[in-house]
């Protein structure tokens, strides 16, 4: 069965220490993303890694953390303007509906946009319906249960 997931919500992503952050729920895309600055590709001792720091210094859960990986990949995305951009895509887990799930997000600065994380089909196929008319299902839930 299902969830349903309103238009926007707030998650966890644990390994990033970021709780309780705004998603927006973007049927529109296809891929998932996350808010990203100082995005770099780099070679250690002939091993390449992504390294970037989350969200910017405006937003209130900034805290300048370098974070670095060498499990990505590249994907070509096509925005809704129809520009292609080279993004690279990581593995992580998000938890909403008081359960975590692996999801793929793509590395993007999203500096102008209100909301850091966007939740894209790919993530929301076979497991949600989207009730555009609610808000904060699964974060409403979680505060129920503390």
């Amino acid at each position: 069965m299902k969830l349903t997931i309103g238009r926007i919500d707030k998650a966890d992503f644990r390994e990033f220490a970021l709780y309780d952050i705004d998603v927006k729920i973007d049927s529109g895309a296809y891929t998932s993303s996350i808010h990203c600055s100082d995005i770099k590709e780099v070679s250690i001792n002939g091993e390449n890694f992504i390294t970037f720091t989350l969200l910017d210094p405006e937003h209130p859960f900034y805290n300048n953390k370098e974070y670095s990986t060498k499990n990505y990949a590249i994907k070509f995305i096509k925005s809704s303007n129809g520009i292609t951009q080279k993004r690279y895509l990581i593995r992580t887990e998000i938890f909403i509906f008081n359960t975590s799930y692996p999801i793929h997000l793509t590395l993007s600065e999203r500096k102008d946009m209100k909301f850091p994380i966007l939740l894209g089909r790919k993530f929301l196929n076979k497991q949600f319906v989207i009730d555009t008319s609610r808000t904060n299902i699964s974060y409403k839930q979680k505060q129920k249960k503390l």
